[in-house]
């Protein structure tokens, strides 16, 4: 039977010139192949090429070079000089670089803009005007989100997946409320903190990142670099030393001298031609000479097999989870510590990759649980937790509790917890027993953030080390009081205080009416007279 080759595709001829959208993902179709300039094949190839060198870090003009334009190039020649001005001075390619979904926003939008080259000329300007106009627009709105995207980087380092397409308008909304800038002024506080990152960063028993083999301690062989010296055997010739006849040449020796040339001495004359030939060195001498063998020797890297124990699997760091106090005495200076608490906690979870759970409490009842993660839906919800105001009483039981109930779980039986608080509560000998007894038996380790002037009982019976920010008050907002009038927002009420519970002590117009002086005070106890009788 023969092969019989099958007939091609009735549109396969056409479908052949959009081959290179396979490599383009779709948000890109619709834009490469509507768009008003430029030949369809050619500015496909170029989206595909730019995509490639954004991803990679590379401005995809570096290596143009002013020269004859064609009909098929894309972006327009014109275009190209002020286009590779405009990456190169908002570093575009850096913030695509391994961000294959910022790269493909960069193209729609330089799609987007140099599409409107054509209105602009229909509006009245020249092919030069409307090219400059197209690239300021692009530009301007660029050198915005760059900004936007500093603002994501200094508040949370990596970013993850928050650049993607489908994300990016809700994340502008975000950075342009007033929650967002309660998180870039709480992130500025943590830097003003570096001991309180370093305690959260420590935070979760470390734990294998897969099951550690069962030899794990025996000796096997690894293959390390070591250095020999290898000979290597060489051939020299020796010219003129008694070895091996190759010919006939001419030289001075007589030992080799042909008898053709010592017949030349038996002549009267011909002697005197012979000595002149030998001092030319042009006597007919046989050519020979021997090989002499060298041996060189010199370095060559060899693996070498050394025995040494296996290694250990990796290790990383288990879950957090993080109870901060969200109550009345938390105003102020001590509410912006515990917000820089929440925010800290969810920079390292995302850095390291590992789980973070916060709780959220205030007075009985009131327990709000956060997962935050470091997508759009869950840089909304930290935005709104820092931004909200604190208010409240202070019931450390059911935070407590929703903690080692969630310890139970089989992913978070390695996590450690946090407690930020002013310390000005007390746990029932109850939750207190039970903590206890969840320490001992998985090593739960609790680590407390104590923002306040004082320490407290009810924080040290639960917590194994404590964190002190003894000058939480600097960290509060100009110009803030706390919720009984202290500057900075006090936990503890000191304007109030003598007042509350020692109200005679303070020197009050009603109190001074009334004191009496030391010589009156006498004379009254001199004459038996009491408080209520008239003087």
């Amino acid at each position: 039977m023969s092969d019989v080759q099958p007939a091609p595709c009735l549109f396969e001829p056409l479908e052949a010139r959009l081959a290179v959208l396979d490599a383009l993902p779709r948000a890109l179709w619709l834009g490469g192949m509507t768009h008003a300039a430029g030949r369809l094949e050619p500015r496909l190839l170029a989206l595909q090429a730019w995509r490639g060198a954004l991803s990679q870090g590379v401005n995809p003009l570096d290596d143009f070079s002013p020269g004859p334009a064609s009909d098929a190039d894309w972006p327009a020649h014109a275009l190209r000089a002020p286009l590779k001005t405009s990456f190169d001075h908002l570093q575009l390619a850096r913030y695509c670089q391994a961000h294959a979904d910022l790269a493909d926003l960069v193209l729609q939008s330089l799609l987007f803009h140099l599409d409107l080259v054509v209105d602009y000329r229909d509006r009245g300007a020249d092919e030069a005007a409307a090219a400059r106009m197209a690239v300021e627009a692009f530009r301007s709105d660029w050198a915005e989100r760059c900004g936007e995207i500093d603002e994501l980087v200094a508040a949370f380092g990596e970013l993850g997946d928050l650049l993607k397409n489908t994300h990016w308008d809700t994340l502008r909304g975000l950075l342009r409320s007033r929650e967002w800038q309660d998180v870039v002024r709480i992130r500025k506080l943590v830097e003003r903190l570096p001991e309180l990152a370093r305690v959260i960063r420590s935070l979760g028993r470390a734990q294998p990142v897969e099951p550690e083999p069962a030899d794990s301690q025996q000796v096997q062989c690894v293959m390390s670099p070591a250095l020999v010296l290898q000979a290597d055997a060489h051939m020299q010739r020796v010219p003129e030393m008694p070895g091996e006849t190759r010919g006939v040449h001419r030289s001075d020796r007589l030992a080799r001298m042909l008898p053709a040339e010592a017949m030349l001495l038996g002549h009267p004359r011909l002697r005197l031609v012979w000595h002149a030939r030998r001092a030319e060195r042009a006597l007919l001498c046989y050519e020979d000479d021997d090989r002499l063998r060298e041996r060189h020797y010199h370095s060559t890297p060899v693996p070498r097999p050394q025995p040494r124990p296996a290694p250990a699997p990796r290790l990383a760091m288990g879950p957090m989870l993080v109870c901060v106090d969200t109550s009345g005495s938390m105003e102020g200076g001590a509410e912006a510590v515990a917000k820089a608490v929440v925010l800290e906690a969810v920079r390292t979870a995302h850095a390291q990759h590992r789980p973070c759970h916060v709780f959220a409490f205030g007075g009985e009842g009131e327990v709000v649980e956060m997962s935050l993660a470091l997508d759009t839906d869950g840089v909304s919800q930290l935005a709104r937790f820092l931004g909200q105001g604190f208010h409240g009483g202070t019931d450390i039981c059911g935070p407590i509790e929703r903690a080692l109930a969630r310890l139970e779980a089989e992913d978070w039986r390695l996590a450690d917890l946090l407690i930020a608080s002013d310390g000005e509560f007390g746990a029932t000998p109850a939750v207190a027993a039970r903590l206890q007894q969840v320490r001992r038996e998985q090593g739960l380790r609790v680590q407390g953030v104590l923002i306040g002037d004082r320490e407290t009982i009810g924080l040290l019976e639960l917590s194994d080390a404590i964190f002190w920010v003894r000058e939480w008050r600097r960290f509060g907002q100009p110009g803030e009081t706390g919720r009984h009038g202290a500057a900075g927002g006090s936990p503890v009420h000191s304007s109030r205080l003598t007042a509350d519970y020692f109200p005679g002590a303070l020197r009050t117009p009603d109190n001074l009416a009334r004191t009496l002086s030391p010589e009156a005070a006498a004379a009254a106890v001199r004459a038996g007279r009491r408080r209520d009788e008239a003087s």
